[in-house]
């Protein structure tokens, strides 16, 4: 089966084996793969590439599984950009801080000379098959430098 190219703005952080994606995935639906993927499951390519609108969080914590995640239904770009930037703001003070996105995540984070040590708490929301379960991930020791840029980048993904 032909890959399915996913766009739409997404912050990533962490490091290749723990991570947590905040992204409001777009597929088009006129993608041969996703036409294929459609047939096979018995609906329209519409159906499968989904709106295009809802954000999520997927997560992974190294040696863990598949990793998992939740959607976020009624979570606004503005929301999101508004996290990103408080992210920023905290990290630009050069001090230990915590940041909020909602009542789902939570980044605790202190410096380590270039880096930042950064640990994830996740909720996912009631009514998820876990029922607000709550995830502590230690996403480790992440450059400044790479923060600062992938933060720049998702939110230029957002205007």
């Amino acid at each position: 089966m032909s890959p399915i190219a996913v766009e739409g703005p997404e912050l990533n952080l962490g490091t290749t084996g723990t991570y947590l994606l905040l992204a409001r995935p777009k597929i088009d639906p006129t993608q041969p793969g996703v036409i294929t993927a459609a047939r096979e499951a018995g609906v329209s390519p519409e159906e499968f590439a989904g709106p295009g609108d809802v954000w999520t969080l997927i997560y992974e914590a190294e040696g863990a599984g598949d990793g998992d995640g939740f959607e976020l239904p009624g979570a606004r770009d503005t929301e999101a950009d508004a996290f990103a930037e408080q992210l920023q703001q905290a990290l630009a003070a050069a001090e230990p801080f915590t940041v909020e996105a909602g009542n789902f995540l939570r980044l605790d984070a202190r410096p380590a000379g270039a880096d930042w040590t950064v640990t994830a708490h996740i909720t996912s929301p009631e009514g998820e098959e876990d029922g607000a379960a709550a995830r502590t991930l230690e996403l480790g020791a992440l450059p400044t430098a790479e923060l600062l840029a992938e933060l720049e980048r998702f939110r230029r993904e957002l205007a």
